[in-house]
């Protein structure tokens, strides 16, 4: 059936390199307008050299996008699925101009990002408005789905994840296991800026409390009475400027000091394993913990978990019938990022 008043979906994701020789034009996309060093760039190209300068981050979304498409068939929306990126191929401009040429009109779109800032919804949205610029008077309308981080298909699969991380610890650890929950670091302005206007989420602003709310709510889940706590990764400012700690390599150090003996490290503030969950999380937080004497292991992402995969169905019925939203937090919420909403600072 047709998912009215649409008439196509459109995934939007972060765009990575592929090759070696992308990795450096890929940065320079990324950074543009910034005024970073040309040798800071070569320093975090070294991470994706480190996979043979491919992201696995394309790759991961040609997986979630075919598992939408047999969801979408399956279960009868007729509903062409389209994929563009903010900063490599496919671009997102071009992905626009392509539905333009094929005669789309309404496209609902969903970023591969759960949470409320402006790097992870407001930037989508001026991104979206720059394509359609670009493309000009014959570019469809695009509505980007809501912030999903307490949708029940982002949170089931942390927690299924998370259950089995938990279980590759040595059982004489698991009990004593401390959950650290990571997420993408942030200047703290950008995050005190998160969230609709006129809610009170404290100085973190909505991201920081959406980030607590999913840690809580998968830790009930679980069902096992282990401590958590949030943790940050990917810093990437000046050390002049603040932004959200502690980074999860400091916090690990410090747990090893108090006598803990075992963590799981999950990845609640991404959807998928890309390079910064590989990175990051998988070389260099595990050879902190491996230094410390620390038992480590990472959860998955909710990746092409099927449940995440159903959710996206259910985002865009929900868009589409204009229905109340299926959540089980209770934070504040709006539908729409409205004007002073997740600024950028």
């Amino acid at each position: 059936m047709p998912y009215e008043p649409y008439d196509a979906f459109l995934l939007i994701s972060f765009g990575g390199p592929e090759a070696e020789d992308e990795v450096i034009p890929f940065l320079e996309n990324v950074t543009r307008g910034r005024n970073i060093p040309r040798e800071r760039l070569a320093e975090v190209g070294q991470h994706y050299y480190l996979y043979g300068g491919v992201s696995p981050i394309n790759q991961q979304c040609r997986d979630l996008i075919a598992a939408v498409r047999a969801d979408f068939a399956e279960h009868g929306v007729d509903l062409p699925v389209y994929w563009g990126n903010r900063f490599w191929a496919p671009m997102l401009a071009d992905t626009v101009a392509q539905m333009a040429k094929d005669g789309v009109r309404r496209v609902v779109a969903m970023a591969t990002s759960a949470y409320s800032n402006y790097s992870s919804h407001r930037a989508y949205l001026d991104d979206i408005a720059a394509a359609r610029e670009a493309v000009g008077p014959t570019a469809p309308e695009i509505e980007l789905i809501r912030p999903f981080y307490d949708h029940p298909g982002f949170v089931e699969p942390l927690v299924e994840h998370t259950r089995a991380a938990l279980d590759r610890l040595p059982d004489q650890e698991r009990a004593g296991a401390h959950l650290l929950f990571s997420a993408h670091s942030i200047p703290t302005a950008m995050a005190a800026a998160s969230g609709p206007p006129g809610h009170t989420f404290g100085p973190g602003g909505a991201y920081v409390a959406q980030l607590g709310e999913v840690a809580r709510l998968v830790t009930e889940r679980l069902g096992e009475d282990h401590p958590y706590e949030l943790v940050y990764q990917s810093r990437s400012g000046p050390p002049s400027q603040p932004w959200l700690e502690p980074d999860v390599n400091d916090r690990l150090t410090e747990l090893a000091g108090e006598g803990v003996r075992a963590v799981v490290v999950v990845p609640h503030g991404f959807v998928s394993d890309h390079m910064e969950v590989k990175y990051d999380l998988d070389n260099e937080a595990r050879q902190t913990a491996a230094d410390l004497g620390l038992h480590f292991e990472r959860a998955l992402s909710p990746g092409t978990h099927p449940r995440f995969v159903a959710m996206v169905r259910e985002l865009v019925a929900e868009r589409a019938a204009g229905a109340e939203p299926v959540r089980l937090g209770s934070l504040p919420a709006d539908q729409e990022c409205a004007p002073g909403c997740c600024a950028q600072r």
